[in-house]
């Protein structure tokens, strides 16, 4: 295996105040996969450039943040409701925990969703199966913390596997299937010991070298978990571990054996072991920022579609325009986007969901020839214009709006090198246009007056033969 050293823009800590709430820092080292199989996955996921998360717990009974209110230091952004906010934290667990008697999302419709993805422009969806409260939405084996439990109303309904329901839905709409796992577990009597009470942070509550038989246990517990998600859940493309704070060298969970497990059953995955770096992260995620420049390796932009990654009243949602020149940014500098949006407890995405994915799907059905299958080509960006290739020779100029209102300039200066090996010029959606020697782009003004809110746009420079 080769390593690579990478600069990669840092990301929050635990505590963060600038909004990407735990948020561990993105690893500093990408290492290069040695199984053929896993190479030629990521080259396709390369190629599809933009996916979701979809984030979703029982938590949305209160649309509070994710798991984190669980957790013993208290930050602004993971308050409990005002209700509970005197319990305390063994109280205040044992009330969360019993959401799982009320959850019962009896609106969820997974093809409704698979088929917004799919005209959304979307080519891989991640599906939730466990955040790290630990709460399971699949018929695990192993918990009766989880969705088909007796105790959950849902277990009723025949959808109640809810992650095999969505996996096929995906799959049904020709969308590459994924799956989110905590590897942390705040629920496991293995992972934080009933008699420490609940933990400060993500970790375990208690040092696993000094617990080797819990540690075990919860290792085991660990390792069923993925493998019935590996064995029972058809085909899978990606495995994303989150819970970075299971690690080596105090809560080491032998993550190379577990991924070999997983690829017995499912050849070729990636997995995506992130913040901890080493061949098991063989995707960098850098979590709620976009890098500033061109990274020369796999990596994935994981932002949210409104402020936070579950459903919440009263979000605030990103315009498309905001997520396309998102989008257009990432893939100038080598990235995927993966936008997170979560449905409330009744199954139900907010309107505003399906808005922003209609809004996508319509740029990307005009444009998406400059995103999928690219990658960035010298001098990768200048100023709002970013550049990318396809294999056969064809370079896309992306040039982004000011603004969710404004028409393309009507010039554009792109490199004269680039022009001059081209034998044509074409605006995506428009038509023909011309450049000087020197590259500078001339816009026709029906062009101009018609390209008002475009959000970004694409000129075409087609090879010569």
């Amino acid at each position: 295996m080769s390593s690579l050293s990478i600069p990669v823009v840092a990301q929050g800590t635990l505590a963060a105040d600038d909004g990407v709430y735990g948020a561990l820092k993105a690893s500093q080292e990408w290492t290069k996969p040695s199984d053929p199989a896993v190479l030629k996955k990521l080259q396709k996921w390369q190629d599809q450039k933009v996916g979701l998360l979809i984030h979703w717990g029982t938590y949305t009974e209160w649309g509070i943040v994710e798991s984190w209110s669980l957790v013993t230091t208290r930050y602004p952004w993971n308050k409990r409701p005002a209700r509970y906010a005197g319990l305390d934290d063994l109280a205040y667990e044992k009330v969360y925990e019993n959401l799982a008697t009320t959850f019962n999302p009896w609106n969820f419709d997974p093809a409704k969703w698979a088929k917004a993805a799919k005209e959304g422009g979307i080519k891989y969806v991640l599906s939730m199966t466990k955040h790290h409260d630990g709460f399971c939405m699949w018929d695990t084996k192993q918990t009766d913390y989880r969705i088909t439990s007796d105790r959950v109303p849902f277990h009723r309904d025949p959808r109640a596997d809810i992650v095999k329901q969505m996996s096929a839905a995906f799959r049904a709409e020709g969308l590459s299937s994924g799956l989110y796992f905590s590897k942390a577990d705040w629920h496991s009597p293995y992972y934080w010991l009933p008699e420490l009470g609940p933990g400060s942070g993500q970790g375990p509550n208690y040092d696993a070298k000094q617990h080797p038989a819990e540690w075990a246990k919860f290792k085991d517990y660990t390792w069923k978990q993925i493998e019935e998600l590996m064995t029972g859940y058809g085909r899978q493309d990606i495995l994303w571990l989150d819970g970075g704070a299971v690690r080596p060298p105090n809560a080491d969970i032998d993550m190379d054996g577990m991924a070999a497990m997983a690829r017995k059953h499912q050849p070729g995955l990636i997995v995506v072991d992130r913040t901890v770096g080493g061949a098991n992260e063989n995707v960098v995620t850098p979590e709620g920022e976009i890098p500033t420049h061109f990274l020369p390796y796999p990596w994935e932009t994981c932002m949210t579609m409104g402020t936070s990654w579950p459903w919440t009243q009263h979000d605030n949602f990103k315009s498309v325009g905001t997520l396309v020149r998102n989008l257009c940014r990432i893939v100038g500098r080598g990235g995927n986007y993966l936008i997170g949006i979560g449905p409330d407890s009744n199954g139900e995405f907010d309107p505003i969901v399906y808005d922003r994915l209609k809004g996508m799907g319509t740029w990307l059905k005009r444009n998406g020839e400059a995103i999928y299958s690219t990658r960035p080509v010298q001098p990768y960006e200048l100023g709002d214009c970013f550049f990318t290739r396809k294999k056969d020779g064809t370079v896309y100029a992306i040039i982004l709006s000011k603004d969710d209102a404004a028409g393309i300039p009507e010039k554009v200066s792109l490199p004269k090198e680039l022009v001059g090996r081209a034998s044509g010029l074409r605006l995506l959606g428009f038509g023909k246009v011309t450049a000087d020697a020197d590259g500078t782009v001339s816009i026709p003004a029906r062009f101009a007056s018609k390209s008002a809110g475009g959000l970004a746009w694409a000129i075409k420079l087609s090879p010569k033969r």
